[in-house]
């Protein structure tokens, strides 16, 4: 066995990342070099990364959306030798320990992460890292809610997860009550830990689609979280809770044509009363979570393939083209155009 094989199963764990990728990752920046020798904190962020404003309310910095600009996800090393400041931000995070160990401090509570790790964290949620050591590897995985289908999440609802109700809330609900963070410890054998570091694998290579199948292996990541780490709390929903998630995967399903008036007359209510119900259950009006998942449907076809924007449109059930590119801007800060020149063909 060569030594860069034999590295690179002791830095993994038994995975296979490709050597170009691990040497990216244990090389010592310029930043970091700056940090070791002062073991101070050095801004790593352009200006345009932080919102002023909602930094200056929550007395803490508030990452915003500023990563997403070109792509869906966004992957990074986390910086070593100083402790990184308290912040919180406007996406959804995942903290895996790749190599070694780190201290974080979410919400005030101090947690450790080993290798074979993973932290997800809430929109919102305030934490800071302790300085890291040289054979300290932590990969930041950023994404936002938008990326999550309700007919991904709808799948996730047979296994009754903490993780469905996690990003649930997220998605078709702003009345979480959740704690603000989700610590996955390592498992023996588990498919995670590869899924994992293929998504960095593909991330750092910049290989021809890997857009796309980054997407699809955080899809099956977060099914396989769900499938490790199921818990049961959904047992004692109510009906009208049921009923909710019954009208989600439909919608999933019939995105195209479903309208209210037809799910009320499949459930012998009066639209009006179903309306209020799912407006009351769901955090959202029928509209809009129908609306949301059009524009989901939209962005897959739009950054995975040619198709026309006007077909695209046709295709996910939108008519009026005005209403489409204004609630795709608002929903993805971004518009079809932009995110078509990102497509990798």
């Amino acid at each position: 066995m060569s030594n860069t094989c034999f590295w690179s199963i002791i830095f993994t764990g038994g995975f296979f990342m490709n050597t170009r990728v691990l040497n990216i990752l244990k090389n010592i920046t310029s930043l970091e070099l700056q940090q070791k020798k002062s073991h101070k904190f050095c801004e790593d962020l352009p200006s345009k990364a932080i919102n002023a404003n909602l930094s200056k309310q929550a007395n803490t910095r508030v990452l915003n959306n500023f990563f997403f600009r070109n792509r869906d996800i966004y992957i990074s090393k986390h910086n070593r030798f100083a402790d990184y400041p308290n912040h919180t931000h406007t996406f959804l995070e995942m903290n895996y320990m790749l190599h070694g160990s780190a201290t974080e401090i979410v919400d005030g509570k101090e947690l450790i992460l080993n290798a074979g790790d993973l932290l997800l964290l809430d929109i919102g949620s305030k934490h800071a890292i302790k300085a890291l050591g040289e054979d300290d590897i932590l990969i930041n995985i950023l994404f936002r809610e938008q990326t999550i289908s309700i007919n991904f999440l709808s799948d996730l609802m047979r296994n009754n997860s903490v993780l469905y109700d996690f990003l649930l809330s997220h998605t078709v609900s702003n009345t979480s009550s959740q704690k603000d963070f989700l610590l996955f410890p390592k498992k023996h054998g588990s498919e995670i830990k590869e899924t994992i570091e293929h998504i960095i694998d593909e991330y750092f290579l910049k290989r021809d689609f890997s857009n796309s199948i980054i997407k699809s292996y955080l899809s099956i990541l977060l099914t396989q979280l769900v499938r490790e780490y199921p818990l049961s709390n959904n047992k004692h929903s109510s009906k009208q809770q049921k009923l909710i998630i019954e009208i989600l995967k439909t919608v999933s399903e019939k995105y195209k044509t479903i309208t209210l008036q037809q799910l009320a007359d499949h459930y012998s209510y009066s639209e009006n009363y179903l309306s209020n119900l799912f407006k009351r259950e769901a955090g959202k009006t029928f509209s809009e979570i129908l609306t949301q998942e059009r524009l989901i449907q939209a962005h897959n076809l739009i950054s995975s393939t040619t198709m026309p924007v006007t077909i695209v449109m046709e295709q996910v059930g939108i008519s009026n083209k005005t209403f489409f590119y204004k609630k795709y801007k608002q929903f993805y800060h971004s518009t079809p155009g932009k995110d078509r020149e990102t497509l990798d063909i």
